[in-house]
């Protein structure tokens, strides 16, 4: 009986990773075929992406995420940059830091090139309408299509709470932040994929159901970063919580004594093995990201010279790369009043484009009277 049970189970595994596989492959296609218009047509695509505001942003955001904001910017696509201030708490106790962390979100976003004038920066708490629509939305999934999803998994399990109401609604309000404005492209790495899926299926039922003849929400394609998982100092993901970043706000000074922190390992000889020496692989990933050249090239130019020789052309690497992003991080500090402006005047036209999304719903409900 036993047997069969596992072998029962091992089949409903093996189906449930086949039904993955094949999720994941349709998107790669849905991606590619997007970016090949999107090269050729920006200004019919619409981008939606965004950062809690929990901390500083370091350079995983950056490689992982701000440079394909600017990039997309500067092709003509229509960019929104969303400050995800709710979901700070959907497994946080306080919002202590929360406003000093959303202004220096947008500080760096400035200097790392995103331009108010051409992206919407703007907050969750700040846009009523956009929020409303959580409760047609919720309307339209299932209690086990959130609990299967992985995000949401994870991060009950990361932070050890309870499961709020927020956290397992959480890929709803991302739907939200997505639909009200209409994006048509989510630009995001494999893990935060089934939250574009999901997206997909509410724009695809509320549409079915609510608005048939005149479709309102698009289904979004989720644009698939190329770009690798960056990893920290230390050989793990570069994470905030971890304390293995290099915040892009960070002085020169502070970034050579957390490179000179970082840990290494006895083997003297220099050599890029991520599988054998993470702690050494990952300054070489980091190296390389900053300076554009193969990590397996710069270890062996470092060779013989050892951690310290390694440590440093990283110090100075990332120093170089860091000093334009911090140099108009400091000329715009000077004045954060108009940082607290281009935050307004963002929160002030995401709120008429969600007010007009929220009555195109509500028209579709029949529920305006």
């Amino acid at each position: 009986m036993a047997d069969a049970q596992n072998g029962a189970n091992t089949e409903q595994m093996t189906a449930a990773g086949n039904e993955i596989s094949a999720s994941f492959a349709a998107a790669k296609k849905r991606s590619e075929a997007v970016s090949a218009k999107l090269e050729k047509d920006p200004n019919k695509f619409t981008m939606l992406s965004g950062d809690r505001p929990t901390g500083r942003l370091h350079l995983g955001h950056y490689f992982g995420s701000i440079r394909e904001r600017v990039a997309m910017q500067n092709k003509g696509v229509h960019t929104n940059v969303l400050i995800a201030d709710y979901q700070v708490i959907t497994d946080r106790d306080t919002t202590e830091h929360i406003q000093d962390n959303t202004l220096n979100l947008v500080l760096d976003y400035l200097a790392a090139g995103i331009d108010p004038n051409r992206t919407m920066i703007f907050a969750h708490s700040a846009i009523p309408a956009e929020n409303q629509l959580m409760l047609p939305f919720l309307s339209l999934v299932t209690e086990a299509e959130l609990l299967r999803n992985p995000t949401v998994k994870a991060e009950a399990e990361a932070s050890g709470h309870a499961l709020t109401g927020l956290l397992l609604t959480y890929p709803v309000h991302q739907a939200c932040d997505i639909l009200f404005c209409k994006a048509n492209v989510v630009p995001i790495g494999k893990d935060n994929l089934p939250h574009v899926e999901l997206t997909r299926t509410i724009a695809r039922r509320f549409n079915e159901r609510y608005a048939k003849k005149d479709p309102i929400f698009p289904e979004p394609t989720a644009i698939l970063s190329e770009a690798p998982e960056i990893p920290g100092l230390d050989g793990r993901k570069m994470s905030k919580s971890h304390g293995n970043s290099i915040m892009l706000s960070a002085t020169a000074e502070e970034t050579a004594k957390l490179i000179k922190k970082s840990p290494t390992d006895s083997e003297r000889r220099i050599t890029f093995d991520p599988s054998n020496r993470p702690q050494v692989s990952a300054l070489l990933t980091t190296a390389g990201l900053v300076t554009d050249r193969d990590p397996k090239e710069i270890a062996e130019e470092i060779g013989d010279s050892g951690a310290g020789a390694l440590k440093q052309y990283v110090i100075e690497s990332v120093n170089e790369f860091l000093a334009p992003h911090r140099e108009r991080r400091a000329e715009l500090a000077k004045d954060m009043d108009s940082i607290r402006d281009i935050l307004n005047d963002g929160n002030k036209r995401a709120n008429a484009i969600a007010e007009e999304t929220l009555d195109q719903v509500r028209d579709a409900m029949g529920m305006r009277y």
